[in-house]
Parts: C-alpha cells; structure tokens; sequence
C-alpha cells in the first residue's frame, strides 16, 4: 500500500477525472485523439492530476478508446500526472500491463443480476478474474496499481435495494486480495445524502489506512449533496467529469457523472485545498464543446459563474 498512498494522500482530496473513459462510453460523438489531449493538458494547466484515460475493450467495437495507448503515454509526460484504465476482462488486463499505465480499474457489481447484465459473468466468476489481474501484476515489471469499483452499491436498477452489509463484505474481499484502492459507486443514482454518509463512514472505518472512494453520478439531482457527505465522513477520492459527461446503460436518458466543476466549488467552498484554478477549469469545457458538439455539458457553475468576490479555502480539512 506504500505506493498508493503516495499516489493517494491521507488526508488530503483526490479529484478523479474520469470523463475520458466513464464520461465517453454513452456519447453519440467523441473527441479526436488530439482533441483529448488537449482536454487532458488544459484540465491538468488547471491543476487536475488524476485522469481515467479509458477502458482496454476491442478497438473495432469500441473506437472511442482505440487511442488508449497513445493517450496514457502522453499524460505520462505530464509531471505529476496519475493515469488510470478500466480493464472488463483479463485480455484487457494483459494489455493494460504492458501499457504503462499507472492504475487498472475493475469493476464488480454489488449484485448478482448486475453484473451478469453488465459483465456476463457472475460475481464470483468476475472475482477469480480480478485475482487473475493480481498474479498478473506480480508477473509485470512495470507493478501498476490495482484499483476496483462496486458498481450498484447504494442500490441496483435491476434487483432494487443492496444491503450495505453485502456491499462492505465485497470490500473487504477486495482488500484481502491486495487492491490498493476500493470504490463505492453510485452507479444509477439511487442514494442521498443520509445513505452515502452511512456506508462512507462504515468503509473508512473498514479501510483504515489504505485509500478507498466514492463514484457518484447525478441521476436525480443528488450528486452535489452526496459528495458533501461524503467529504463529512472522510471520504478524500471523489471522481467527477468535466461537464457531468457520462451515463449508464442501465439508467436511460439520466445524467451522467457529478460535474468536475461544481464539485472543485464544493471542496473550496467546504474548506479543502484542491489546487485547482476555477476559471481554467471552466476554460476546459470550451475544447468539449468543440469536439463534441452534440452532447449536453451540465454544471451550475458554468451557467452561473463565479462569485464576484472569489471563495478561498479556509485552510486543510483533515
């Protein structure tokens, strides 16, 4: 755990971007490899350092992320700069690797029937794979983190409610295999702010010194007020999107991620230091609109602007 938590501080807020891969896997259109990075230099001249750059998925049935490679190597140059891949399956796991990246992200669902509807496999069967990307790694010089993600973790659209208990017990797993980070994800947008202070606060305790985060999405308008929860019970890694890109699948015609920008307001507003330029950040969602032009940009924000009289940290909140 040495290495992750160098990557990922105690005590100090992570701000994922994950946009470039969660953000782009239901877009009608997507950004041109150049266009992505210079989506990834502006957000990073902003001060974003953490960037999901995509999912190691077959390039003729999933062209948005056949630039993988060339994306993960040019962030690599960025001073600083932490790059994180999804990987569905062991292939992508072989791929990912050799790649240089410096996180593989898997994903189990915190039920059954979700993860057969996503993945095609069962839990355990999905289990076995992700203990397959360890002995992988052990065979890798390169020794990229591990990072997992509970998908329907706060309630599933398939099967309805999950027992938070499960989903602990599913975490817990995890980190008995020797992930270095483990996410709780609001994968539809079912929770409030009562139920994500619930199970942040059970997972920080379960985690004790190794990272652990919290994926939202702002499916029923939620997102801003769950992230705060979540930052009242100790949860430091949140992931966001620049613009709220992204969806689901299984929630249709819902928003996707909570918004990069109105969650950097939140940490300043709420006392945490981000490092973060607020109006180069909002600068960013000009090369979105460019290379995409159909699709929505949500955030307050943007719409509204910032306060005329600018709001500071009011120091670390530990």
């Amino acid at each position: 755990m040495e290495k992750a938590n160098l990557i990922y501080p105690s005590g100090q807020v992570t701000l994922r971007e994950v946009g470039l891969r969660d953000g782009l896997q239901m877009v009608k259109d997507f950004p041109s490899t150049a266009g992505k990075k210079a989506w990834v230099e502006a957000e990073y001249g902003a001060g974003i350092r953490h960037f999901e750059v995509g999912s190691f998925l077959p390039k003729n049935r999933y062209p948005a992320f056949g630039d993988i490679e060339s994306i993960i190597t040019h962030v690599a140059h960025l001073p600083g700069a932490h790059t994180a891949a999804l990987s569905p399956n062991v292939r992508g796991s072989q791929l990912a690797m050799v790649s240089g990246v410096g996180e593989v992200h898997c994903v189990i669902s915190a039920t059954e029937e979700h993860n057969q509807a996503n993945l095609q496999r069962s839990r355990q069967q999905t289990l076995d794979e992700i203990s397959e990307v360890f002995a992988l790694r052990r065979q890798s010089d390169l020794k990229p983190l591990i990072g997992v993600g509970i998908a329907m973790s706060f309630g599933c659209s398939i099967s309805g409610k999950v027992d938070p208990d499960n989903v602990l017990d599913l975490a817990n797993r995890l980190f008995e295999m020797g992930a270095d980070i483990v996410s709780v994800a609001d994968t539809v947008g079912f929770a409030g702010p009562k139920q994500v202070a619930k199970l942040s606060a059970r997972m920080r305790v379960l985690a004790g010194d190794k990272p652990f985060g919290v994926h939202l999405h702002d499916t029923r308008g939620m997102g801003m007020a769950n992230a705060a929860a979540a930052l009242d019970e100790g949860v430091r890694i949140l992931d966001a999107s620049m613009g709220g890109l992204g969806g689901c699948p299984f929630a249709p015609n819902a928003t996707g991620n909570i918004v990069m920008e109105d969650l950097v307001f939140l940490c300043q507003c709420s006392g945490f230091e981000t490092g973060v330029d607020m109006e180069k950040l909002i600068g960013v969602r000009n090369i979105l609109a460019s290379e995409m032009p159909q699709e929505i940009l949500y955030g307050a924000l943007a719409k509204a602007g910032l306060p005329e009289v600018a709001i500071q940290p009011a120091g670390v909140v530990h």
